[in-house]
């Protein structure tokens, strides 16, 4: 029988004979499908955690092919239907979902602006990208975490966007240019969270570096009309 699954057995209906005992054993490849299907639903939220449910239609075509093999021994079809249909649906829905969101998700007026264009390259000096520096006064939407250092208190109108997790989670000192100093404008705040944000305002590089409470300072600023 297929490694993959259990070794955990259970007592046939029936014997072959008087002497022997079939014992059928539940298909572990079927439970890790179902397992995995349900924790890609969180790939809704994560996009690379699509790679879940992918992993979860490899380990329900095992468990179909291993139940073919040895259908007196094996119990747990109906797990494996159950996280094909659910890791199948992940697969198609989940990547769909994501590309509607980038397609609709920037404001009317504004461009699409990403931390990479901003941040200076590894062993050059941290200073203002020369892409940074095109976007100076323009309209732009960009996603980003809010540094947990830059905001005293749980709600705000100022903070300080940073590019990934990491920095968000562990806090510390990131490049200058990691950095963009925001003011939303209108009725509008952000609250203290670890949730990507996503903004549309006006960027602003400075000529010096601007004074933050807590950190080395920023060049990069972004007077926010949303956040969403």
């Amino acid at each position: 029988m297929n490694t993959l699954d259990s070794t955990l057995a259970m007592p046939a209906d029936s014997a072959l004979s008087s002497d022997v005992e079939v014992y059928r054993s539940v298909s572990r490849s079927a439970i890790t499908s179902l397992v995995l299907g349900v924790l890609g639903l969180g790939s809704f939220s994560l996009a690379f955690l699509v790679i879940l449910p992918i992993a979860g239609l490899v380990f329900a075509i095992v468990a179909f092919s291993n139940f073919r093999r040895y259908p007196d021994e094996l119990l747990g079809r109906q797990f494996a239907v159950a996280g094909a249909a659910l890791c199948g649906f992940l697969c198609l829905a989940a990547p769909a979902y994501h590309y509607y969101i980038y397609m609709t998700e920037v404001p009317d007026g504004y461009s699409r602006a990403d931390f990479a264009v901003l941040m200076s390259p590894k062993g050059r000096p941290d200073v203002p990208t020369d892409a940074a520096m095109e976007l100076n006064g323009e309209p732009i939407f960009i996603k980003g975490y809010i540094h947990p250092t830059s905001m005293d208190t749980l709600r705000s109108k100022r903070f300080v966007l940073v590019p990934d997790l990491g920095t968000c989670c562990f806090g510390g000192q990131p490049p200058i240019t990691h950095m963009i100093e925001v003011n939303i404008v209108g009725d509008q705040y952000a609250t203290k969270n670890y949730r990507k944000q996503r903004l549309a305002g006006t960027f602003r590089v400075n000529p010096g570096k601007k004074p933050v409470a807590g950190l080395d300072g920023v060049y990069y600023q972004l007077r926010a009309d949303l956040i969403k």
